[in-house]
């Protein structure tokens, strides 16, 4: 390799003239002598070129040029080595303009463990110590069940004891459970031959790439073998074991038996991301899926995003399969590698599957977005509610009650709770005001209270950190001298919302407080307000209703509370009574009763 560096200082333009006309990897390193950016090229004085076209500049592009004080360079034989270096530059460097690619590293891996009796078993980590990881599974029933069918088929240890010939000679461990249960033959007291257990753990590796067949003809082997010397019994347990080979093969995703060994990439290109999905299919079956999720730093275009997702996967998986099937053919070929862009038949069809995981990816990751959006906008909201209203910790337990009514008639009291910024609905409570007659809202709402704090105290309950009255100043006086009654008006921060200008009272401030419209903590209050309001009509409204029906059955003689009970509980519609046929109100009401019921709506006709 050949290596030149070109400083500069002011024009940086005119060095350009003196790049070589190679393939090549190029380096933008700012003035303290920081990668910015690493690059690969056909021709890197074209590339260079082009990122100073003035025609083809993006915004990022020109942030990028204005840092940049220094290129350099290093020549390569041909493009495939320049895809090579430039890739383990940026593993190595990291430059903060080049593409990010995240994968879901988070899926679980099988891996079998390099040692001698190498153990297999599921990881979510991967470590470059030689072991041998198989995967990811974005399943996890398919990765259990996998691995539970290996631990049927096959007895394997499970201890990490470093089982070194010496260790094993001198007798340092002892049979365990698991020998005893018939799980492992017990290496470690030398109870199993090296290579037999070798023998089973190759045959696990054919299963995890796919190779069934292998395996199914070995067991078939074994089993006449063992049919012949009359071992019948043995005979039928690896038949057992042929038949769950047979279950798990005919559950994977087989294409066409004739397509053997080959890759399968697609790509949906966005704006600021990608999403790439590799599959990889051996004797017709998918064996194997992954996803990368890519960052663009400087509008990357997609064929140069797909190419570098598909060296970065064969590189991680070790793959060296000679056949790819893409959507494009890369301006870049990989040696030893032929690129097929099929139009039709079981290819395409390949194709199109990985486009669908692709976008479920996508899908799925756009949701976490969301969800991360949601969890920082409640924690800034809590953050702001705490510097607003000079808390001395975070609000993380907030409650909200509103008072329902018409007229005074069927008051009720709704209690909303939020924990985190989010509804706990499982706490929320409905209260039927009990001691208070007629349009009273402040003493409904000193009767909540006392109840409400009452079970604080005598349960001894988290008291929240924030509690929300929906009224203006005479709401929360009142809130504030039933907490006093009880002593307990220091236990929690209590303030008041008045819904026409959304001010915010605050005990011993006869001036409200206004937060900004924007803010997140008044959103957060707003919601909560508008969530407890929600939860309370809804309650009276229910037993408006009922109350309703219930005073149309009070003018019915003989019709008890638990009759009218059975009635409302076969129907809300009591018109509807006189369609009933007199056997089937006998059945829910008795004789009696339905007689009763059955006459006086008829008599209505």
């Amino acid at each position: 390799m050949e290596q030149c560096q070109i400083q500069y200082s002011l024009n940086i333009k005119k060095t350009i003239e003196n790049l070589p006309e190679k393939p090549g990897v190029y380096q933008f390193y700012d003035g303290a002598g920081e990668v910015l950016y690493i690059g690969k090229a056909k021709n890197i004085k074209k590339r260079i070129n082009g990122h100073y076209s003035k025609s083809t500049a993006s915004f990022k592009q020109e942030i990028l040029l204005k840092k940049t004080d220094e290129i350099r360079f290093i020549i390569v034989e041909n493009e495939s080595d320049a895809l090579l270096l430039e890739n383990n530059l940026i593993k190595e460097y990291q430059p903060r303009y080049n593409i990010l690619l995240k994968d879901d590293k988070t899926f679980p891996w099988i891996c079998i463990k390099n040692e001698r009796f190498p153990r297999v078993f599921i990881t979510r980590r991967m470590e470059d110590d030689g072991s041998e990881f198989f995967g990811p599974y974005t399943s996890v029933v398919m990765i259990k069940s996998l691995f539970s069918l290996i631990k049927q088929l096959y007895t394997l240890r499970t201890c990490n004891y470093l089982l070194s010939p010496e260790n094993i000679e001198k007798c340092k461990f002892r049979k365990c459970l698991e020998y005893h249960l018939g799980n492992c033959k017990a290496p470690c007291e030398g109870l199993q031959d090296e290579r037999d257990y070798n023998y089973s753990v190759q045959q696990i590796r054919d299963i995890l790439k796919g190779n069934i067949q292998q395996v199914i003809g070995h067991f078939k082997k074994r089993m006449m073998e063992c049919s012949a010397s009359f071992r019948f019994e043995e005979a039928q347990q690896i038949k057992q074991k042929l038949e769950m080979l047979e279950k798990f093969r005919a559950k994977s995703l087989i294409v066409n038996p004739k397509i053997n060994d080959i890759e399968v990439y697609s790509i949906i290109d966005e704006e600021n991301l990608s999403y790439v999905n590799y599959l990889k299919v051996v004797k017709g079956a998918i064996v194997q899926s992954h996803n990368l999720e890519v960052v663009k730093k400087l509008d990357e275009e997609k064929e140069d995003i797909l190419l570098t997702s598909v060296f970065e996967i064969r590189k991680r998986f070790k793959s060296y399969t000679r056949e790819i099937v893409i959507p494009f053919i890369p301006n870049i070929q990989i040696e030893g590698v032929t690129y097929v862009v099929p139009s039709k038949g079981d290819k395409k069809k390949l194709l199109e599957l990985s486009l669908r995981n692709a976008n479920s990816y996508r899908l799925d990751r756009l949701k976490n977005a969301e969800t991360n959006k949601k969890i920082l906008f409640e924690d800034k909201a809590l953050e702001n509610l705490k510097n607003e209203l000079r808390l001395k910790q975070l609000p993380c337990h907030i409650e909200c009650i509103d008072i329902s009514n018409i007229q005074g008639s069927d008051p009720v009291a709704s209690c909303v709770v939020f924990k985190s910024g989010r509804p706990a609905r499982s706490e929320y409570r409905h209260y039927n005001i009990k001691s208070v007659t007629g349009i009273n809202d402040f003493a409904s709402i000193g009767e909540i209270i006392m109840r409400r704090f009452r079970h604080f105290r005598d349960e001894n309950a988290a008291i929240p950190d924030l509690f929300i009255v929906d009224g203006g100043k005479g709401q929360l006086n009142a809130a504030l001298a039933a907490l006093r009654s009880l002593e307990m008006e220091n236990s929690t921060r209590l303030i008041g919302i008045a819904k026409r200008l959304e001010e915010i009272f605050v005990p011993g401030d006869p001036i409200p407080l206004y937060l900004d419209k924007n803010a997140p903590g008044l959103k957060l209050i707003q919601r909560i307000r508008n969530e407890a309001h929600r939860f309370g009509i809804t309650f009276h409204r229910n037993k408006r209703s009922r109350s309703m029906l219930g005073s149309e059955l009070d003018l019915i003689k003989g019709i008890g509370n638990v009759t009218k009970e059975k009635i409302l509980g076969l129907t809300k519609d009591l018109g509807t009574l006189k369609t009933i046929p007199l056997e089937e109100l006998e059945k829910v009401l008795g004789r009696r009763a339905a007689s009763i019921i059955y006459k006086h709506y008829n008599q209505l006709l």
